[in-house]
């Protein structure tokens, strides 16, 4: 009984539940027949409608257009991305954080893994135990190591390279004669002269009015004994044709002698033809005037023959740096431009790079300390290296200098002298090799090579390190391309002036100014007092100042010290 109460219950819920359903289904069926209705007029209008580029959202026709450039000529597309390159500000970053990573090669670090595990193999024979002695220590010499001998600028040149050339080529004036026979006739313009045929009935075409001359007169009259005519009549037209005409007869058949001249420029074509050469002089190389007879008739011109002077000039995509890259031992520093146009053709790339290592006898050494006991007190003797010794030497070796590089003139020290020397942007003569080049016996043959003296003189004086590196600029441009660049220096009397103002103007600060205008002042009395010279490296001259710097040998002393001790156990029988 309950059974069917609730069977009955969940029937009549369910036809209750039945009626919204269906209704929801027919509302959703007319929105969307409602929404659809909406569409379809914009539908059909999309349809029939032209649609242009500029519909396309992020459309650029240009970048298109350069695209499609580049796909018909794939060969310049790597040149145009080397040139996007240059200007890419995030492209030069990742390149120059590249170049500027620091590099180890191969062999410098087998080097000193080979020496550290020598060391590792045997360590007591490099420190020995402490000996409780009154003997002196002992010294073992370690491996060999590796050292540098300092660094040198190096620059090379990458961009666009335009290379010069000259043509010459010759232009002959040819002259031809053309005979042409001339049939003449008379002729009257208005019809008035009796037995003269009208002008208007020759052919146009070929006859034309040369001239005229007086028609018949028409009533003369006498006065007393002379005759003169009253009314003359119309003139009568002279007309030549280049054809006989049969229906009049021609009062006179002449022979005309036409004189052409055309130049005859084919040895020239290859040069006139082509965009990259410009026409320089053009001049005569026969005597003027002169008379020439062509088909037996004279003909006189003031010139027959020329010569033509053209410039070429070629543009190509160049570097010298492979020089330099295959060494594999310098470090990039910077790419700068030595010109002004934009985008900039020619770029100098900067190297640092490291001396060649020159011979040394230099030997490291591990001692032990030196022990000695005195009535059972022992104490160990360090033997450590004066370093600020050479340092206080190297200073006052600097401030004696001072004094002798003082201008009273413009009260400053250390004043240098500017030099400059030139080089061909990818040319083989270089004359501003220096430092970091080993120095050319005789000055006679560089200047023989094209060098200037005082550009010879410069790179022996930087080769020697006396000279301080300003920077680069362009002396001769064509076109936006640097032909000639030019290097400044600033050079000094002494290796010690050198150092205190490259680095002093660092402490400063007080940069170089621009290469073309660094005039090389030297430090003003306040600047100079601002400087300090314990934290300048003067490792460069210590080797000259080696007498100055001598101690007295700690060695020989420590050993007079020791002969006392012993003379005084010897003497009281201890």
């Amino acid at each position: 009984m309950m059974i069917r109460a609730f069977l009955r219950a969940a029937t009549l819920a369910a036809c209750l539940l039945a009626v919204p359903v269906a209704a929801q289904q027919q509302d959703a069926r007319t929105d969307g027949k409602t929404f659809g209705e909406s569409l379809r007029g914009d539908a059909q209008q999309a349809a029939q409608t032209q649609r242009s580029a500029a519909d396309i959202p992020n459309y650029d026709r240009n970048a298109v257009r350069d695209l499609e450039r580049l796909a018909d000529n794939p060969d310049q597309i790597e040149g145009a991305a080397a040139t996007a390159s240059r200007n890419h500000q995030g492209h030069r970053l990742v390149r120059d954080s590249l170049a500027n990573r620091a590099r180890f090669e191969s062999d410098d670090i087998e080097a000193v893994i080979a020496r550290s595990l020598a060391i590792n193999e045997a360590p007591l024979d490099y420190t020995s135990g402490m000996s409780i002695s009154g003997s002196q220590g002992e010294c073992v010499p370690l491996p060999p190591g590796s050292g540098s001998a300092g660094t040198y600028t190096a620059t090379c040149n990458t961009g666009t390279r335009i290379e010069q050339s000259q043509g010459q080529c010759f232009v002959q004036l040819v002259a031809s004669v053309t005979q042409r026979q001339q049939w003449h006739y008379l002729c009257n313009e208005t019809g008035f002269a009796p037995n003269v045929p009208l002008c208007s009935s020759f052919d146009q075409g070929q006859c034309r009015i040369t001239g005229y001359r007086p028609g018949p007169c028409l009533q003369w009259r006498v006065n007393g004994t002379n005759r003169f005519c009253s009314e003359p009549g119309d003139p009568i037209a002279e007309i030549s044709c280049d054809a006989a005409d049969p229906r009049y007869t021609p009062y006179e058949v002449t022979t005309d002698r036409t004189v052409d001249t055309a130049s005859d420029e084919s040895q020239c074509l290859g040069l006139s033809d082509n965009s990259d050469c410009a026409l320089d002089t053009e001049i005569c190389t026969d005597s003027s005037p002169q008379t020439r007879v062509i088909d037996g008739v004279s003909v006189t011109r003031p010139c027959w023959s020329w010569q033509r002077s053209y410039s070429c000039t070629a543009r190509s995509a160049a570097s010298d740096c492979s020089e330099i890259e295959d060494q594999g031992t310098c470090r990039f520093l910077r790419e700068e431009c030595l010109t002004d146009s934009t985008p900039c053709e020619t770029w100098e790339r900067i190297y640092e790079c490291p001396l060649p290592a020159g011979d040394s006898d230099a030997t490291q050494y591990v001692c032990d300390g030196d022990v000695y006991c005195i009535d059972g007190s022992c104490e160990t003797i360090e033997r450590n290296a004066n370093d600020e010794f050479k340092d206080a030497v190297t200073a006052l070796h600097a401030m004696d200098e001072a004094r002798g590089a003082f201008d009273p003139d413009t009260l400053t020290l250390f004043r240098g002298t500017r030099n400059t020397c030139s080089s061909k942007v990818f040319g083989v003569l270089n004359c501003c090799k220096g430092k970091g080049f080993p120095l050319i016996p005789g000055i006679s043959l560089l200047v023989a090579l094209g060098c200037d003296r005082e550009e010879v003189l410069l790179h022996q004086r930087d080769a020697q390190g006396l000279c301080a590196y300003v920077g680069t600029y362009c002396s001769k441009k064509f076109l936006g391309v640097c032909l000639t660049k030019r290097k400044a220096y600033c050079c000094f009397e002494s290796k010690l002036a050198r150092i205190l103002q490259e680095q002093g103007r660092r402490q400063l600060p007080k940069p170089w100014d621009k290469p073309k205008e660094e005039q090389c002042e030297g430090f003003t009395l306040d600047e100079f007092a601002q400087l300090d010279l314990s934290q300048m490296d003067f490792s460069e001259v210590y080797a000259e100042f080696t007498e100055a710097a001598r101690l007295p040998d700690e060695l020989e002393t420590s050993i007079l010290i020791q002969q006392k001790i012993e003379d005084y156990y010897s003497r009281s029988g201890q």
